[in-house]
C-alpha cells in the first residue's frame, strides 16, 4: 500500500493556533505544539527504505523568515541555563538558526562548521557524518583552523536545525573534542524521535539536548500515520 505526501511549498510559512490539536491518525501533516501554545504544521515524509515509517520534516530555508526567527527565539530562551560562552553552528540548515540564537544569547558572532573544504582547512579537524536524510551520501565535517583555537577550553553551545537519530551530532561532538572544546549543551528547533537520547560527548557524559519542538517518528496504521 502506497502513501502519497503533500509538495511541501505552503508548509512552515505560518505558526498558527489551533483550538484543539489532531490527535491522529495524521495523513499528511502532524501538527508540532510550541512553547506558546501554538503549532507548526509540517509536511509528513517517508523514511528511505521502510514504508512502514515516516517523520514530519522541516527544511528551515524554505521556511518563512518570521517562522526562523520564532524559532531561534525560543531555542535561545531555552539555551540560556547552559551558560555556554561560544557557540557552534552546524550545516547545513543549523546555519539558519545559530546566528539568530546567538544573537539572542547576547554574542557578536558564532562559529560555523561546514562541508566544504578549504584550501588551508586541516584534515585532522576533519570529521565524516551521515544523517537520517542523506544515508548514503557521507560527508565531511570541517572547522576552520582560524576559528578552531576560539573553542579551546570553552563553554560550547551546539546549534542545529534538528535532531533525530543523532549521527550528525555524534560528529560535530567528535569534532569539537579535536578542538579541546566543552560542549555545554545542544539546541535544536526539533527533536525527532528518541534516538537522540543516547548523545554522549568524548568523555561518555550524557549531552543534554533541548528543542522549540519535538516531533516524533511515525508508523503506519489504518487510515494514516501514529506516533512510534
Amino acid at each position: 500500500m502506497s502513501q502519497a505526501f503533500d509538495p511541501t511549498t505552503a508548509y512552515w510559512q505560518e505558526i498558527v493556533v489551533l483550538p484543539e490539536a489532531p490527535r491522529g491518525p495524521y495523513r499528511r501533516s502532524y501538527p508540532a505544539r510550541l512553547p506558546d501554545g501554538r503549532y507548526l504544521v509540517l509536511p509528513l515524509r517517508g523514511v528511505p527504505g521502510d514504508s512502514e515509517r515516516c517523520v514530519a520534516s522541516l527544511i528551515a530555508n524554505h521556511a518563512a523568515l518570521d517562522v526562523v526567527e520564532t524559532l531561534a527565539g525560543f531555542m535561545a530562551r531555552q539555551a540560556r541555563h547552559f551558560a555556554a560562552e561560544v557557540v557552534v553552528g552546524l550545516p547545513t540548515l543549523g546555519l539558519a538558526f545559530a546566528p539568530l540564537v546567538a544573537r539572542g544569547l547576547g554574542f557578536s558572532r558564532y562559529v560555523p562548521f561546514g562541508y566544504s573544504r578549504k584550501y588551508w582547512y586541516d584534515d585532522a579537524l576533519a570529521v565524516p557524518v551521515r544523517s537520517l536524510t542523506t544515508p548514503d551520501s557521507a560527508k565531511m565535517l570541517y572547522v576552520d583552523p582560524n576559528l578552531a583555537g576560539s573553542l579551546r577550553g570553552r563553554r560550547v553551545l551546539v546549534v542545529d536545525d534538528a535532531v533525530s537519530t543523532g549521527q550528525t551530532m555524534a560528529s560535530a561532538l567528535t569534532l569539537l573534542a579535536r578542538c579541546d572544546a566543552d560542549v555545554a549543551g545542544v539546541v535544536v528547533a526539533m527533536r525527532q524521535g528518541q534516538g537522540w537520547r543516547a548523545l554522549r560527548d568524548a568523555r561518555g557524559r550524557p549531552v543534554e539536548v533541548e528543542g522549540a519542538f519535538d516531533s516524533p517518528r511515525m508508523r503506519r496504521v489504518e487510515g494514516g500515520w501514529m506516533p512510534e
